[in-house]
């Protein structure tokens, strides 16, 4: 099935900044700007750091991190503010990093939910009120989508667009808060974030700054992605946080990791060829990947970095029909036109990479 962009669907691909369209002299883009850091200032028993996350069919997960030891990981919610019809309780962890010690982190999965309604919601038992939009239903559906964010005065920006548009669900392919180790880095980015992804879900891959590995003390990485960005792996029939996929209004989401085994013989190629042969098109004619190294760069950044995962996976997108690609990495925009194995084919995917969210690394100029 081939689709084109319809009123059903709208994806807003945001770009930290503004591109004038004029007869003048080349276009110089911006540089780099300085990093934010959001210092913690609510007492150690408040929520901080809540984000929301689609977990399953009318189910929806809320994350959040205390200081305090003893909070309870329980959610109260309802339709008005104030007033908590429904409760539910989850499961909470904390981890270490070097001589890092992570607050404790809760996940709670409430539910089961209705579509397009405001619930109000309090974390642990304490602390503000919060709230969010559950997405529709049917179509039509409106996705933001955003990679390579990081935190910086860009970051910023590009969050005021996405905030600004009456989006329901997030979509955020690798590289979250360009950590790179520095751990209280990820806690700034969770209060950064906080004002947004507490009130639509935000749905997130894997990038290879979320990786974090060390020689033989965490050889394995993701520590700190895995312990704070709990997606519906389970609730899919994945083995792997590291990818995942679900459904929303008419819209098979699938994200995939880039940096986890991805051939033939790995779990994360047979879950994906299980996951693509399940797709009702009647259900979900729109199916839609995401993925942090691009497949199809012309970009000279990270060129081919994304060529050995193309050759192991491409032909069962294609074979599935998926109708977009969405990647980051490379710090640019580009929309290719359908392809399937380096050549135009009106039957492949449309590859766009939207990487350029505001990391602090700047934009790639070549």
């Amino acid at each position: 099935m081939e689709n084109g962009f319809s009123s059903n669907l709208l994806v807003m691909f945001f770009l930290p900044l503004l591109i004038q369209l004029c007869a003048t002299a080349e276009y110089t883009r911006p540089s780099p700007r300085q990093l934010i850091f959001r210092a913690h200032n609510r007492s150690d028993s408040e929520p901080q750091q809540v984000h929301v996350s689609l977990a399953g069919n009318d189910y929806m997960r809320v994350s959040w991190i205390t200081t305090d030891k003893h909070v309870k990981s329980t959610v109260e919610y309802g339709k008005s503010q104030g007033k908590y019809e429904s409760s539910a309780a989850g499961e909470r962890s904390s981890y270490h990093y070097f001589f890092y010690s992570s607050g404790e982190i809760h996940h709670v999965k409430i539910g089961p939910l209705e579509p397009s309604t405001t619930y109000y919601y309090r974390c642990g038992g304490a602390g503000p009120e919060f709230s969010f939009r559950t997405p529709p239903s049917t179509f039509p559906i409106e996705f933001a989508v955003v990679g390579d964010l990081g935190q910086t005065e860009w970051t910023a920006s590009t969050l005021e667009h996405v905030g600004s548009k009456d989006y329901d669900v997030f979509l955020l392919p690798g590289d979250l808060s360009y950590a790179d180790s520095q751990q209280p880095l990820w806690d700034s980015f969770g209060r950064l974030v906080e004002p947004y992804a507490s009130t639509r879900p935000w749905m997130v891959t894997e990038g290879n700054h979320e990786i974090e590995s060390f020689p033989i003390i965490y050889p394995r990485g993701f520590k700190a992605y895995n312990a704070r960005w709990l997606m519906p792996h389970q609730e899919s029939g994945s083995k792997s946080n590291l990818y995942y996929s679900f459904d929303v209004a008419g819209t098979h989401i699938i994200m995939l990791g880039s940096y986890t085994d991805f051939d033939s013989d790995s779990d994360q190629y047979k879950w994906l060829q299980a996951d693509l042969a399940n797709v009702d098109r009647k259900k979900t004619p729109w199916v839609i990947v995401l993925l942090h190294a691009p497949w199809y760069n012309s970009n000279q950044a990270h060129r081919g970095e994304g060529e050995s995962m193309r050759q192991a996976m491409e032909e069962l997108l294609y074979k599935a029909r998926v109708d977009v690609v969405f990647a980051g990495h490379v710090h640019a925009y580009e929309r290719f036109t359908r392809v399937y194995d380096n050549n135009a084919d009106s039957c492949g995917p449309v590859y766009i990479t939207i990487g350029d969210g505001g990391n602090r690394e700047g934009l790639a100029m070549k």
